[in-house]
C-alpha cells in the first residue's frame, strides 16, 4: 500500500491517510479482506506518530470501510457505498473547516473576519466558475 504524505500542506495528516486509503478501496486497488499494515508499521513507514494513523484507521472503521480485529489485524471490510462515501466527504469537509477556523483564530482573526473573507473568496470562485460552466454548456449544444 503506497501512501504519500505532504507534511507542508497544512492539511491534517490523518485525513491524508484516510482519504488515500478510501480512494484505494473505492478504486479496487485494496480488495475486501485484504490486510492493512498495523498502526505502528504504517506510522513507521510514513514517519508519523502512531496516534495519527490510529485516528485515520478509526475514521475508516467508523465509516465501515475497514475492520480492526483485536489480535488479528486490520482488514478492508467492503467497497464503500455511495452513502458511506458521501458521509466520509462530509466528515472530511467538516474536519477541514474546523482546521481552517482554528488556524485563522490562532493568527488572531475574529470569526466575523473569517466569515467575511470566506464569503468573499467563495463569491470570487463562483464568479470564475460561472463563465466556465456556460462555455461548457454552449460547447455541448
Amino acid at each position: 500500500m503506497q501512501l504519500k504524505i505532504d507534511f507542508r500542506s497544512g492539511y491534517p495528516i490523518y485525513l491524508q491517510i484516510a482519504e488515500q486509503i478510501q480512494r484505494q478501496i473505492s478504486s479496487g486497488e485494496l480488495k475486501p479482506g485484504e490486510r492493512l499494515p498495523t498502526v505502528r508499521q504504517l506510522a513507521a513507514s510514513l514517519s508519523v506518530n502512531f496516534n495519527t494513523v490510529a485516528r485515520a484507521y478509526r475514521l475508516l472503521d467508523e465509516a465501515g470501510l475497514i475492520s480492526t480485529q483485536h489480535g488479528r489485524g486490520t482488514y478492508v471490510w467492503e467497497q464503500p457505498s455511495n452513502e458511506i462515501s458521501q458521509r466520509l466527504r462530509r466528515q472530511t469537509l467538516e474536519d477541514l473547516t474546523q482546521h481552517y477556523l482554528s488556524e485563522a483564530q490562532r493568527w488572531g482573526y475574529t470569526l466575523q473576519e473569517i466569515a467575511q473573507a470566506t464569503a468573499a473568496a467563495i463569491e470570487s470562485r463562483l464568479a470564475l466558475a460561472t463563465p466556465q460552466r456556460e462555455n461548457k454548456e454552449k460547447a455541448q449544444e
